[in-house]
């Protein structure tokens, strides 16, 4: 009897080591999937930062294509602002208060050529303030112009990336959106700000100049703070955009086969 209850506790025993084994696989399997949902995860998360970085460190106005599908959405405009519109702007970035009121002119030189500018303190404070500061500290001395777009009604040339690549600089963000066109219809003359799309706080260095008539749709933040306009010289412009664009992904938006470089921008 003594040997029976030997054997049954043995057994037990024995049970007992089997099942807390397998508990313990368990446990470190389950830690092993926890943890390569974590990687994938984090990989996952990795790659849509990668995306989303790609796409918006191109600060500007739309593509051709953007344009032409924003347009076909008119009719139904997006019926909120994007979030980002109640961001506020860093301490490097100038007041609005510097430029209420004012108005700015000066010159823009293109590749030894003058355009007469004008800036609109008025209307768009926190752009002028931003460009005039930008222009005093002689920033846009040496930058390109590296973008062209020569669509039938879409034609601008881009200008004042801090890389030369039409890429944003993350540390020089602000906003809100002024003065933009009800209408989206953009004038030849117009001098307006790039921005990351559906951002209100997405303007940085960039500005684009429209050499003809455009219609730019507006987006889920709205259209483009338009800062000034160009007084003389716009026959500049449209030289560099009769020259065409380098061949690429597009024909009527990419690289101007003419480079253009700022010489320099003055404002008083």
């Amino acid at each position: 009897m003594a040997a029976n209850s030997r054997s049954a506790r043995e057994t037990k025993r024995r049970i007992q080591q089997m099942e807390a084994k397998r508990a313990l696989r368990r446990d470190q399997e389950g830690r092993r999937k926890r943890d390569n949902v974590i990687a994938a995860g984090a990989a996952a998360a990795a790659v849509v930062l990668a995306v989303v970085l790609q796409l918006t460190a191109f600060a500007g106005n739309p593509t051709e294509d953007e344009f032409a599908a924003a347009q076909a959405e008119l009719t139904n405009p997006p019926a909120t602002a994007s979030a980002s519109a109640q961001a506020t702007n860093g301490p490097n970035i100038p007041a609005a208060d510097t430029a209420a009121g004012k108005t700015f002119t000066g010159e823009l030189v293109l590749n030894g050529s003058p355009l007469g500018v004008e800036l609109d303190g008025t209307n768009a404070p926190q752009a002028a303030a931003v460009f005039k500061s930008l222009s005093d500290e002689g920033y846009y001395n040496g930058k390109n112009c590296h973008r062209l777009t020569t669509g039938e009604a879409f034609g601008v040339l881009q200008c004042g990336s801090s890389t030369g690549d039409g890429q944003g600089d993350p540390s020089y963000t602000w906003g809100p959106l002024e003065n933009t066109p009800a209408d989206n219809s953009y004038p030849a003359g117009t001098i307006a700000v790039a921005r990351t799309g559906n951002n209100a706080y997405g303007n940085g260095t960039q500005f684009f100049i429209v050499y003809k008539d455009t219609v730019i749709p507006a987006d889920s933040a709205g259209g483009y703070t338009v800062v000034g306009k160009v007084t003389s010289g716009l026959d500049v412009v449209s030289r560099v955009a009769a020259a065409g664009i380098t061949p690429g992904a597009s024909v009527t938006d990419g690289a101007p086969v003419e480079p253009v470089t700022i010489d320099s921008f003055s404002l008083k």
